[in-house]
């Protein structure tokens, strides 16, 4: 069951998949420099002032929030995906959406070696503590899901609450069966990271456009997340996927104190059951028992795209 949920998994996650086209500047000068959490006048979103080589935050909302949400948007993608429910929110809360250094045309600065979602987690926990945020909610997509789980599980008490988007703890289960290990998984990792950063760039470009296919159902809403990939650093997306198999989270669950949702959707695959996925996030999330699991179905990855109406929904069910 683990291999044939490995097949489709790792084409809906392989969001790296693109060639790395023209490198623009985009917001990435605002993470060089204390920049003013004023509104901008191009964008009309403000910057928060702080300073991170790994990431840059966009920050709508009121003066006076009921509470503040952190939106991490995940590999290759930009804050973007989360405009619908950004929007659906800043009225009530402060919405904090963070841009990774090298996805989505942000320049890669500290991401452009090493680790990328480990070291993106710890920053995002001096963030909460610099900007003075009382435990916000943390929602994040993908391998935005897993910097999540490192967060609320290396810095309990700085998480109120956690949302995992489509994503499971260990994504090195997905290649390696039941009993992978980190160790027994990083063959495989490497030779994956070697293809993508190896490859001719026509391969690399091609199954962006498949993978971008398989993640999002709806046609009108692939634009977006395409034009992402292709705009993301080719090393550092590469750098963050090989990280994403060779992680396993699943004994650090244990450690996470905030109450979570995940959100999960059936695989591309359709040998796959609705009870075989079920069990596979229920086993991928045992050592986390207190944790909400929902199936949502009619959807494909990027949840927010496909079933907006309905990722709203959970969203405020989940913040209330």
């Amino acid at each position: 069951m683990i291999r044939r949920f490995a097949a489709a998994a790792a084409a809906t996650l392989l969001t790296a998949a693109a060639p790395v086209m023209a490198q623009e500047h985009d917001h990435a000068a605002h993470a060089a420099q204390s920049a003013p959490a004023m509104p901008t006048a191009d964008h009309g979103h403000a910057h928060a002032n702080f300073v991170s080589g790994r990431f840059h935050v966009r920050v709508d909302g009121p003066d006076h929030p009921i509470g503040d949400v952190i939106l991490i948007p995940g590999l290759s993608s930009s804050p973007h995906v989360f405009d619908r429910i950004t929007d659906s929110l800043k009225d009530r809360y402060r919405v904090h959406r963070l841009h990774v250094q090298g996805f989505a045309g942000a320049e890669p600065m500290d991401n452009a070696s090493g680790p990328v979602a480990a070291p993106v987690a710890e920053d995002v926990a001096r963030y909460i503590a610099e900007q003075g945020l009382n435990k916000p909610a943390v929602i994040g997509h993908s391998m935005g899901g897993t910097i999540g789980m490192m967060l609320a599980a290396r810095h309990p008490d700085s998480v109120g609450k956690l949302m995992v988007v489509d994503m499971v703890p260990f994504m090195g289960a997905m290649f390696g069966g039941p009993g992978a290990t980190p160790a027994s998984v990083t063959p495989m990792a490497d030779q994956i990271y070697t293809g993508m950063t190896a490859g001719p760039e026509e391969g690399y470009r091609a199954q962006a456009a498949a993978s971008v296919t398989g993640m999002i159902n709806t046609e009108s809403e692939r634009a977006g997340p395409l034009r992402d990939a292709a705009r993301s650093d080719r090393a550092v997306s590469s750098t963050a996927f090989r990280e994403l198999i060779v992680t396993d989270l699943t004994p650090e669950l244990a450690h996470i104190t905030a109450p979570t949702t995940v959100l999960y959707v059936k695989f591309n695959d359709p040998r796959m059951t609705d009870a075989m996925v079920d069990g596979i996030y229920g086993a991928a999330f045992r050592n986390l028992p207190g944790a909400t699991l929902k199936r949502i179905d009619d959807s494909a990855h990027f949840i927010m795209l496909d079933q907006p109406a309905r990722f709203e929904t959970e969203v405020n069910a989940f913040l209330d």
